[in-house]
């Protein structure tokens, strides 16, 4: 391994999930903008293309994960599994790298690979975890980790109004229903990790999560560190694993503004044959044009899109398009663009918070459905959908994009554009937030 030129070298630890994926890059592409040398050690599954970064050194770590270990229906296995498979390749990394540069500033982890945080307190280097979700979802910790159990009330005698809107209660217990043995060991080891890392990195704007930070800072010591949104602040990266098909940015040029409705479900979760059916009706009722990506293999035990209904193409015509994976970023920047039906992962509620995008909301599992929570009943800048029947899609989409009662979201959805626009300013507390982790990063 060559050793690095520049004098700070900061080695950050990617797990194999897209969502997860593109954060970890942006940050790494902020940090070397400020002179920093860079390696990504990542899995095996689902690695990156180092061809897209020449500016990066990549190391890929064995992780023993085949696609039949992912699911949507148990997030928490493939991680566990990854942690165990990965925590003694990945200290004989760290030491290789030690050992050639004879120092790394920092090692900057994702959360979902926990178990770097050990690994670097045995070989005395700065750990940093990076949360790719929102900060509003550390306050579970304390109440999953049963570390705590006596304070768990430390969460929920809450007397803020935008905590209440959260129904943290509520979200709870939906969160523990049917909870693996595998997921509630994996939640004591975030509650354990975001205790001990030197700091914590949230892909967020301070503004937007106030209260919950505020709650937050109040159980976990380290400090916490909002550089977002990464998407923005960053320089553009390619990281997607999926082709994206930008021939839908010249059907979107024809259409009308604000007219049509996005329609992507992210990179993990699943549909069956008959939700498919649903969905499609329901966006054929409606009448307004829409964008629908549907990944190879989204739908269980189809390929593609040949379990669309007979008569459905018919039905849309060019009022549809329909494509495998999508420049997501793009779309929403689109002025055709008036709704986006999202399954509201992180990634995809910040980039829609950005553009001013309001929401139709249909969480799948994990930290989805609070942030569904928040986006309607705290921002108040989108709807939920309460189930795939083609009525009920088609009378829910004409609510967010047709009625009234939209206009209002519309416009919430738009300052908050504003306020996350002036956030990013140069002088903004994103700019203070970066200044602030470089000097940690350089402390030690």
């Amino acid at each position: 391994m060559e050793k690095q030129q520049k004098s700070s070298h900061v080695v950050l630890v990617m797990v194999s999930f897209q969502g997860h994926i593109t954060p970890m890059l942006q940050l790494a592409s902020i940090l070397h903008s400020k002179g920093f040398s860079i390696t990504i050690v990542h899995t095996e599954f689902n690695s990156p293309n180092p061809s897209n970064h020449p500016e990066f050194t990549f190391i890929s770590i064995p992780d023993k994960l085949t696609e039949s270990h992912f699911s949507d229906k148990d997030a928490a296995s493939p991680v566990w599994n990854l942690n165990k498979n990965c925590a003694a390749p990945l200290q004989q990394c760290l030491e290789k790298i030690l050992h050639s540069l004879h120092h790394i500033a920092a090692v900057i982890y994702d959360t979902l690979m926990y178990s770097a945080q050990t690994i670097t307190e045995d070989l005395g280097l700065l750990g940093i975890v990076l949360r790719t979700g929102s900060a509003t979802t550390m306050l579970f910790y304390p109440a999953f980790s049963q570390l705590d159990e006596e304070r768990i009330d430390f969460v929920y005698e809450i007397k803020s109004p935008e905590l209440q809107a959260l129904q943290l209660k509520r979200l709870r217990a939906l969160l523990s229903q049917n909870a693996t043995k595998a997921m509630t060991e994996v939640r004591v080891a975030f509650a354990n990790v975001l205790k001990r890392s030197s700091a914590i990195i949230v892909n967020s704007m301070e503004f937007l999560e106030l209260e919950a930070l505020s709650k937050v800072k109040q159980y976990f010591p380290a400090p916490i560190i909002t550089i977002g949104p990464l998407h923005k602040f960053a320089p553009a990266i390619c990281s997607s694993l999926l082709t994206e098909d930008d021939k839908c940015i010249s059907w979107l040029n024809k259409q009308a503004p604000k007219s049509v409705i996005y329609v992507s479900f992210g990179s993990i979760a699943n549909i069956d044959k008959q939700e498919l059916i649903e969905i499609a009706w329901g966006l054929s009722n409606m009448k307004q044009p829409f964008l629908w990506v549907v990944r190879p293999g989204m739908v269980r035990g189809s390929e593609w899109i040949e379990s669309l209904p007979n008569g459905f193409e018919e039905s849309v015509g060019e009022r549809g398009c329909i494509v495998k994976w999508a420049p997501q970023k793009e779309v929403l920047a689109h002025a055709a663009v008036g709704g986006f039906w999202t399954h509201c992962g992180w990634n995809s509620t910040i980039e829609s918070i950005c553009e001013g995008v309001p929401m139709l909301c249909r969480p799948f599992f994990g930290d989805q459905h609070l942030n569904t929570s928040s986006i309607c009943n705290v921002w108040k800048i989108g709807l939920e959908l309460q189930n795939l029947e083609r009525g009920n899609i088609e009378r829910t989409i004409k609510r967010l994009m047709v009625d009234m009662e939209g206009n209002g979201i519309r416009k919430r959805a738009i300052d908050l554009k504003e306020k996350a626009a002036f956030y990013l300013m140069e002088e903004g507390s994103t700019s203070r937030s970066l200044n602030k982790l470089i000097k940690h990063i350089l402390s030690v």
